[in-house]
């Protein structure tokens, strides 16, 4: 890890502030290139479909990526998944390469993700309307889907596990669509950035305390660290997290999300519920996609198929969320 990162150049380092970020997220685009739908097909091996969906409160449009396994039939569960990228950058297609491979075909699992909007573009509460948006939608529509309504996870990395921690929150509060669990792979919790990891790693992690306060102040504008901030905008805000569905928590120790992400864990614990914490040893914020064949990569990765594996063998048995 210690080697990938000195690796990094100056300017792949630097972080995002207010004055950079419309030129940053020019650069981000053009450097992530959407793979397009017959890409995505794999020569067969997956069905894929763009899908056009109403948004919220008769809003904008949202844009799913849709795709299964072509050799697999019967209603299939579905992985709900919510791209990374700060809430300021990322699309929908590029992450599907890495999770239909590691995810969709080995566990026989439909994937779904979602083009919510951008930050500054769109602010709270928009992104996580798109993405409600969409859950609804999809439960609504699961049977020509070809999937299972009763048996969806969601989940997502970085700002996307963020969104995914507050769409279990959204859901639950209004009576929505339950998953029988949420994935949250180096979630963006806290707008409040004011955590004992967010100044140890500053300067030093791939995503620091500057970048993260340009983020947060470019998605909640003039509610960024207000007092009655909801905690649908920033979960780590959240004082009652009862209720939820199962959850996998994944960061790393040498990361600025990491007390942040512990300290959710934790909270999930005290009411009652259940979480899996994982906090890599040396790992930085996006350790396993700058160092995808390092060990630790390798069991990050492992660790994850793992609990989905035992998630969905769980909802089987139980014929749906588990509580």
């Amino acid at each position: 890890m210690r080697a990938v990162l000195a690796a990094f150049g100056d300017e792949a380092r630097e972080p995002f502030t207010p004055e950079n970020l419309a030129e940053r997220q020019e650069r981000d685009a053009a450097a992530r290139p959407r793979p397009t739908v017959g890409d995505l097909r794999a020569d067969g091996l997956f069905e894929m479909a763009e899908l056009r969906v109403p948004g919220a409160l008769g809003g904008r449009d949202v844009t799913l990526v849709s795709a299964r396994p072509a050799a697999l039939s019967g209603p299939l569960p579905l992985l709900y998944y919510m791209h990374g990228g700060g809430m300021i950058m990322g699309n929908a297609w590029s992450v599907l390469p890495q999770v239909l491979r590691e995810w969709a075909l080995p566990l026989g699992l439909a994937v779904v993700s979602v083009e919510y909007g951008l930050a500054p573009q769109v602010q709270y509460p928009g992104p996580l309307e798109d993405c409600y948006a969409g859950l609804l939608w999809v439960t609504a529509h699961a049977a020509e889907l070809g999937i299972d309504a009763d048996r969806i996870v969601i989940g997502g990395k970085s700002a996307g596990a963020g969104l995914a921690a507050a769409l279990a929150l959204l859901t639950r509060d209004r009576g929505g669509p339950t998953p029988i669990g949420q994935l949250l792979l180096c979630p963006m919790l806290d707008d409040r950035n004011d955590t004992f990891s967010s100044r140890q790693m500053a300067g030093v992690d791939t995503w620091d305390r500057t970048s993260n306060a340009t983020a947060w102040r470019a998605l909640l504008g003039d509610r960024y660290g207000a007092a009655d901030l909801p905690p649908y905008a920033a979960p780590a805000r959240a004082t009652d997290l009862s209720g939820l569905p199962p959850a996998y928590i994944e960061v790393g120790s040498a990361e600025t999300f990491r007390d942040e992400d512990v300290a959710y864990a934790n909270a999930i614990w005290r009411a009652g519920g259940q979480a899996e914490l994982h906090v890599w040893p040396g790992a930085f914020h996006g350790f396993d996609t700058f160092a995808p064949e390092a060990a630790l990569s390798q069991d990050a990765r492992e660790a994850r198929s793992r609990w989905l594996r035992r998630i969905l063998a769980q909802s089987e048995v139980n014929g749906g969320p588990v509580r």
